[in-house]
Formats: structure tokens, C-alpha cells, sequence
């Protein structure tokens, strides 16, 4: 492989149906775990919570946002896209994203509505912010170390944004089950979307990316609330237990490449 070739080489994986399927699972084990961390373990969601002086999301967000520092720089240190090593690092903004959301819903008390409008806003700035400092947002152009800090606080912020969107529209009168149909509901639109007409993919692929978060905190949520809110009250530790597991399956029997755009930052490659 020669220079222009291997500069042109994404340290993100390429978008396909493996792609989403595991970032589907991804995003469930998120939710499970973060809960673990912070309401199973820290006692977040019992009677005792702050008894001991600590916030069990605060200190769940502290955890995961450290292991995601050290993930995020490990992967900019890479010279090359490292599956294992790639989606380690979407795990941890996962559940990052789960405690920091229930943080401010919940401790700072800015309300499910509240958060998911600023975390919204947010996610566009940084969007915006990106696309004015590296001239785009496309995942295939994501070469230079300072692109790969703007993709990974995008994704931290989305995903962050995507559970406070996710306990809001559960925490109506539709549910988990309910919220998870109208969030899928909303990526097949978007696949259909981006089959049948020629709207910019790159929109197209943050706008699916958001969505599947709050897709995977319904689903989540489901799975271990308790049977009186609507969910099946499944063990928190044995659920993300299984979860990983079929990640861990699928990124190593999936066959995974690199996105690959141009080595100037102009990749054609759709997202």
C-alpha cells in the first residue's frame, strides 16, 4: 500500500449493515450498563441514593468519561482502523452518554425535554464547529488527529443526547415498546430516504446515528425496568452480560474495512 493510499484510509469502519446492526447493540448495552453502574452498583435508584455523599451518576459519568479519554487517545494514536479497539471506544460513549444524560434530566433536574433540546443544540454546534474547522463531517474523511476529536465528541454528545431523547418519549404515554417502534420507525423512513432519493448521505448517516441511541435506550430500558413501568425486569449485570457478548460475536465474525475517502479531506465516499 502507498502513502496516498494508506493517508486516504479512515480509522472508522465503512457503513454498512454489520455497521448498524452492532451499533444497534452497542447502544442497548449502554443503557444496561450505565444503569448497572450507576443505579445497580452506586445505589442511584434505591432508597439509600446520596446517603453517602456521592451521586451515583456523577460518579458513573467520571468512570466511563475516563475510560473514554483513554480510549479516544489510544485510537488516535493508531495507525490504522482497529475493529476491537474501534468499537471499545463506542461502548464507552455509550455509556458515558447514559449517565451523563441521567445526570442532568435527573440530579440537575433540567427535565427530559430540557436536556434533549440542549443536547441537541449542541450536537449541532458541534457539527457545525467541525465542518467550519476541517471543511466537512464525512466519516470517510476523517484522516488528521484533530478530525478525530471532533468525530468523537460529536458521537459522545449524540449519544448523550440520544438516551435523554429516548427516557423522554418513553417516559410518555407510549413506553419502552412504543418509543422503540416510533424510533425504528423513524430509521426505516430514513433508509427508504436515502434508497429513493439524493439527499446528502452525510446527513443522512448523523441523523440515523442519533437515532439508534435513543432506539437502543428503549430497547434497554425494557429489558430491566421493572415489570410495573412497562419492562421486563430483566438482571441489569446479566443482561449486559449477553449483549456484550453478541458485540464481541458479531465485530469479530463481521467483516469489517476502513472507510476510505481522499487523502486531502475530500472523500466522495457517502456516509
Amino acid at each position: 500500500m502507498d502513502t496516498d493510499q494508506s493517508a486516504a484510509l479512515s480509522k472508522v469502519p465503512a457503513i454498512t449493515l454489520g455497521f448498524w446492526i452492532i451499533k444497534i447493540l452497542a447502544t442497548t448495552f449502554g443503557e444496561t450498563a450505565g444503569d448497572t453502574v450507576s443505579m445497580s452498583w452506586l445505589g442511584e435508584t434505591t432508597a439509600t441514593a446520596g446517603q453517602g455523599g456521592l451521586n451515583g451518576y456523577l460518579v458513573g459519568t467520571a468512570i466511563f468519561l475516563g475510560l473514554l479519554v483513554v480510549l479516544v487517545t489510544a485510537q488516535i494514536r493508531a495507525r490504522s482502523f482497529h475493529p476491537l479497539l474501534y468499537w471499545t471506544t463506542i461502548i464507552a460513549s455509550t455509556t458515558a452518554g447514559t449517565t451523563m444524560a441521567d445526570f442532568a434530566t435527573r440530579s440537575i433536574g433540567i427535565g427530559y425535554p430540557g436536556g434533549s433540546l440542549l443536547l441537541f443544540a449542541m450536537v449541532l454546534a458541534s457539527l457545525w464547529i467541525w465542518y467550519r474547522a476541517m471543511g466537512s463531517i464525512n466519516v470517510a474523511d476523517i484522516h488528521a488527529p484533530r478530525a478525530e476529536v471532533f468525530y468523537w465528541v460529536t458521537i459522545t454528545l449524540s449519544q448523550t443526547l440520544g438516551t435523554a431523547l429516548g427516557d423522554w418519549i418513553a417516559d410518555g404515554p407510549l413506553g419502552y415498546l412504543g418509543a422503540a417502534a416510533v424510533f425504528g420507525s423513524a430509521l426505516g423512513i430514513l433508509a427508504l430516504i436515502y434508497w429513493q432519493t439524493a439527499i446528502s448521505r452525510v446527513g443522512l448517516f448523523w441523523a440515523a446515528f442519533i437515532l439508534t441511541r435513543p432506539l437502543g435506550a428503549t430497547v434497554g430500558d425494557f429489558l430491566d425496568k421493572p415489570v410495573a413501568s412497562g419492562g421486563l425486569e430483566l438482571s441489569r449485570p446479566i443482561a449486559s452480560a449477553v449483549l456484550i457478548a453478541g458485540i464481541i460475536l458479531l465485530v469479530v465474525l463481521v467483516p469489517q474495512r476502513s472507510s476510505v475517502g481522499k487523502a486531502d479531506g475530500s472523500g466522495q465516499t457517502p456516509a
